[in-house]
């Protein structure tokens, strides 16, 4: 029977209460239809994983024009129109009118309407009187939409796609009858000689330009359609190759553009203005950019990641950007006279594509700081971040929260998110075509080392005090899943990779990670290897394999001591801190205890509270008394290691969760995913105060609990 030490400890807490999301790394808008501002106060949203609340990808969203309201749409089937009150942080109005996904969503100047135009394959616009709960105006649109704008008098909005632009009439006497959908008036805008033009960006005049309406061609043009809906001017913004998005105001247009650009004119003659400065340039070193005119040092050879979304806020006179390296900057505008003066208020960068894995600060490992913590992505790069960005090497001027970033690569293309362009890639969807990126994480005991593995199998090892990078291998033929060191108390310096390619490689760590033996029991992809005494794996052949270490006269040899195999694919794998049981994520969202001494299954219980997908991820806390994982169907759960019951169940992110790791001193539970996000989550006193307890009563007993596992542990400590 598995059973838990006993010790004096508060009871368990409630789920309800036992984890907050305390920390969001990560920035998920596809373009200018997912970034806002609130014109009166400056505040700024943007989505960054899923609803937490309905567990949809948020796609699209808008202040309401007295700020008290935001509107957000999603993807996927079934996608609601929700309308959430933004003190109280509540929903307080939900519309289900559409089928496949939202693209943009837009508040009516009188603030009486919302309009919600669907994914191309969707095909409806509807007019939402979203106080009385009813949609009063719907149409169809047969070509893909990417912006959406009111009126200043609420009397038309006008859409913007794909050779479209389209302006929608509201009859207000016909809209005002209740319980009655009337068809929406729509004329397409007299295009002329532009009309094979992509039209990524629309909005609408404000002040003495109300009765204009501006849009933005992919090609590079900034475009004026008078009252009768005829395009009567443009200009050239001698951008290359495109121009994305446009935020107007009664007194300027700003055009966000490729290569980090961003142009100013005046909404009364197009006249051009000036243009902004830009943000870092891709493949920047982070960490020794400490003063702010180094943001404008740059190469002139140098590149910049492109301006995908734009927003002005009146009342400071700021102007927020992100860029498709997945950066946000807010820009002081106040006197656009001189652009030098325009000043950088702000900054974050996060991951651009999927993070694969992460690694926290452990007890032994004194080079990084406390609360900090790496992640690796398909970016091609492996980044160092702060928890609470107190505890930091040296402070930057681009990030609170980033404090270095290692290239993997000169590939600079790796670092973009191609899809939150508007006009490529597939609607509401992250896309992760190449196989490039790093897969997987393993910082040294001594922590002198960090080794990672990337998706064509390549092992690099980066020295952890000066962050460069001391070897460079071909370990395997496909991409390396896990890796693992050896603990420091068996006497062995040892790395094992193991891969796609069904082998483990057992690497000497301690003679410049030299090749000590190849294990190829497994006939399937190897998803973990761990050591406990002795060395355990786990794969997608539904088998465990337990192996001891033995000194022959040729060197160290693994053996196979116990060989188990179950009806289910074995996802992943953690052993607990006394080292006497593994626990494995399995494809039946079960979670199987084994006795690491003799290979016995001791426990089963549920790692998901809900009924389908299967288990990615587990990661047991420091002290053993928690396990937490990860579900396909986006969940996370924390459960009690000894008696399987959950303790937390959370949900935000919009992809997989493909890493968790909980901190070193308890705090807090840290995910990674598909969706480009981090997540940290803050556990609940009750949770941290068990763990740590643990903690103490393990410390003493260490030096016994190895002795009493002389049998499994002899073998090992070999030097």
């Amino acid at each position: 029977m598995l059973s838990e030490p006993k010790r004096r400890t508060p009871p368990a807490p409630q789920t309800s209460t036992s984890v907050t999301l305390e920390k969001v790394l990560g920035i998920t808008a596809p373009g200018n239809r997912a970034l806002a501002c609130d014109a009166r106060t400056g505040l700024l949203a943007y989505p960054a994983g899923v609803s937490l609340c309905f567990r949809k990808a948020i796609t699209t969203l808008a202040f309401s024009p007295d700020g008290k309201y935001i509107v957000t749409g999603e993807s996927g089937h079934m996608p609601a129109v929700r309308v959430w009150e933004v003190l109280e942080r509540q929903q307080v109005a939900e519309l289900q009118e559409h089928k496949y996904g939202i693209a943009c969503v837009s508040f009516s100047p009188n603030g009486k309407y919302i309009v919600s135009v669907g994914y191309q394959h969707d095909m409806m616009v509807n007019v939402w009187n979203w106080k009385k709960n009813i949609v009063v105006a719907a149409n169809k649109v047969s070509s893909k939409v990417t912006a959406v704008s009111f009126s200043d008098d609420s009397s038309y909005f006008v859409t913007a796609g794909n050779r479209h632009v389209k302006f929608w009439y509201l009859d207000h006497a016909k809209t005002s009858k209740v319980n009655a959908t009337v068809p929406l008036l729509g004329r397409s805008g007299l295009l002329g000689e532009l009309r094979n033009n992509f039209f990524s960006d629309v909005a609408c005049g404000r002040g003495r330009q109300a009765s204009s309406t501006f849009c933005i061609t992919s090609s590079g043009l900034l475009c004026e359609f008078n009252d009768r809906r005829l395009l009567d001017k443009w200009v050239e913004l001698r951008v290359s190759p495109s121009a994305t998005c446009l935020s107007v105001t009664d007194e300027l247009i700003f055009c966000g553009c490729s290569d980090g650009t961003v142009r100013a004119f005046s909404p009364v003659n197009l006249h051009f203005l000036c243009t902004l400065p830009r943000p870092h340039c891709l493949g920047a070193d982070i960490a020794s950019m400490v003063d702010a005119s180094q943001l404008f040092s740059c190469r002139s050879e140098a590149r910049y990641p492109d301006t995908v979304a734009v927003t002005y806020d009146p009342t400071n006179r700021w102007l927020s950007c992100v860029y498709n390296d997945h950066s946000v900057y807010v820009w002081d505008v106040r006197d656009l006279r001189d652009p030098r003066r325009a000043g950088k208020l702000y900054s974050a960068l996060y991951h651009s594509s999927c993070v694969w894995s992460l690694e926290v600060r452990g007890g032994g490992e004194v080079r990084l700081p406390s609360g900090s913590f790496l992640s690796c992505s398909s970016d091609n790069t492996i980044r160092l971040w702060s928890i609470d960005g107190v505890n930091v090497i040296n402070r930057n001027i681009l990030s609170h929260d980033l404090q270095k970033v290692i290239y993997v690569d000169e590939n600079i293309t790796s670092l973009l998110d191609t899809e939150s362009t508007g006009e490529s890639g597939s609607e509401g969807q992250q896309t992760d075509q190449s196989r490039v990126g790093i897969r997987t994480l393993r910082v040294s005991p001594d922590g002198q080392h960090l080794a990672s593995g990337d998706r064509m199998g390549v092992l690099r090892i980066h020295d952890l005090d000066s962050m460069e990078e001391i070897m460079n291998v071909q370990a395997h033929d496909s991409e390396i899943l896990c890796l693992e060191f050896s603990k420091p108390d068996t006497g062995l310096q040892l790395l094992a990779t193991a891969s796609r390619d069904r082998l483990i490689h057992v690497l000497d760590a301690g003679r410049d990670y030299s090749l000590v033996q190849t294990l190829d029991e497994h006939s399937s992809s190897i998803t973990a290897v761990r050591f406990a005494g002795q060395m355990i794996s786990c794969g997608a052949d539904k088998s465990v394999y337990f192996r001891t270490a033995q000194q022959l006269d040729n060197g160290l040899q693994f053996t196979r001591t116990h060989h188990v195999v179950r009806k289910t694919t074995l996802y992943d794998m953690d052993v607990e801190p006394t080292r006497k049981y593994a626990a494995v994520g399995c494809q039946d969202r079960s979670i199987r205890i084994f006795n690491i001494s003799n290979g016995k299954q001791k426990k089963l219980y549920k790692g998901s509270q809900g009924e389908d997908g299967t288990l990615i991820k587990v990661q047991i806390d420091p002290s053993g008394l928690y396990i937490a994982t990860s579900c396909s169907d986006k969940n996370i759960s924390i459960f009690d290691f000894y008696s399987g019951e959950c303790v937390a169940t959370m949900f935000g992110h919009s992809e997989i969760v493909t890493g968790l790791k909980f901190s070193s001193d308890c705090r807090h539970l840290i995910t990674v995913s598909g969706d480009s996000c981090i997540f940290v989550w803050r556990l609940s006193p009750e949770l941290t105060i068990r763990m740590r307890q643990r903690l103490a009563d393990l410390r003493p007993s260490r030096s016994t609990q190895n002795s009493q596992n002389a049998p499994q542990q002899k073998v090992l400590n070999l030097r």
